[in-house]
């Protein structure tokens, strides 16, 4: 009765395709805040995710949500995919200022 039974049924597709950014520097960020660069060397279909020479942002201890400039590296890291929140590539990304403050004059 089921449209995708297990006899003949079509394979899904995964939600995100990570193979192109094996080998290459991603940063993740995590439900709770924390954020992390590193090499994807292996994900799954669960987004778990094999991360190398990774490299964590340390958070303001005032305000949580407020990253630092220091850094703290942790190696070979295997992030858990219920954790993860996003994953993008470091290359083609670049920090611009907000718009949506006031410009004081």
């Amino acid at each position: 009765m089921a449209a995708n039974g297990a006899s003949g049924g079509s394979r899904k597709d995964p939600i995100l395709d990570l193979a192109k950014y094996i080998d290459q520097e991603v940063r993740v960020k995590f439900h709770g805040g924390r954020e992390v660069t590193g090499t994807l060397k292996g994900y799954d279909q669960l987004v778990n995710l094999v991360l190398d020479d990774c490299v964590e942002f340390v958070r303001d201890p005032n305000d949580e949500y407020r990253i630092t400039d220091e850094t703290r590296k942790v190696g070979l890291v295997v992030c858990r995919g219920t954790s993860v929140m996003l994953v993008s590539p470091v290359d083609g990304t670049a920090e611009i200022p907000n718009p949506f403050l006031q410009q004081e004059a």
